[in-house]
């Protein structure tokens, strides 16, 4: 599968996209528009339902909209408040560091750089990419489990993680779909292209798909 397979991919799941719901950092990013909003929520989601992750950081946003205003909260009060997102407590615990750094270092205001976004406590480069991506409109590729699973199993690419995922797919996609590529797996890959059991039967994209790796499927 080359670039033009991918690219066609792409604007058919754009029209299924619209039976989706809109992942939590896009629903996010629509009403705050603002850096620091989709750092902190991209902080709760990880390894968090994307219901929970809203309701969470909508607690936590109701009560601290800012740095500055984070740091006046105890630890404690951010744990009750993103409850039961996945590993609150440590969670909790560097939203408190991250807010310490961009006030010290970064005037409280969030860098628009992958590398200092990666120096923050619990950032790793997908939500580096999406900070960059959401947050300052700009050309990040984030890659996810979904992201690395559906375009090895399309057959095109072959990595071995999702880091090797995001290299791969600078060097052979044109950026004007790097943001919108993830977004569009990551639903695709909740509703239809699923991690076991696939439905590849429901599937639009299947005739090109190669489906590597897949045993069973409905």
């Amino acid at each position: 599968m080359n670039e033009k397979d991918l690219i066609e991919i792409i604007k058919i799941l754009r029209k299924e996209s619209k039976n989706w719901d809109v992942p939590v950092v896009s629903l996010v990013s629509e009403t705050h528009k603002d850096p620091f909003s989709v750092l902190i929520s991209t902080v709760i989601s990880l390894r968090t339902k994307d219901e929970v992750t809203l309701k969470s950081f909508k607690r936590l946003y109701s009560k601290a909209k800012t740095p500055k205003e984070m740091l006046k909260l105890k630890e404690s009060e951010i744990e009750k408040l993103i409850y039961p997102a996945g590993f609150y407590k440590i969670k909790a615990k560097n939203i408190k560091k991250i807010c310490e750094i961009l006030i010290s270092e970064y005037k409280g205001k969030v860098p628009n750089s992958m590398e200092k976004l990666l120096e923050l406590p619990n950032v790793g480069r997908k939500t580096a990419n999406l900070v960059i991506s959401v947050g300052f409109d700009g050309d990040g590729v984030c890659i996810d489990t979904h992201n690395h699973r559906i375009l090895n199993r399309l057959g095109f690419l072959k990595t071995k993680n999702p880091e090797e995922t995001e290299y791969e797919v600078r060097k052979k996609l044109d950026k004007e779909y790097w943001r919108e590529l993830n977004f569009l797996l990551v639903g695709y890959g909740q509703y239809i292209c699923r991690p076991i059991s696939p439905y590849c039967s429901k599937c639009e994209i299947k005739k090109k798909c190669k489906r590597r790796g897949v045993e069973v499927s409905r």
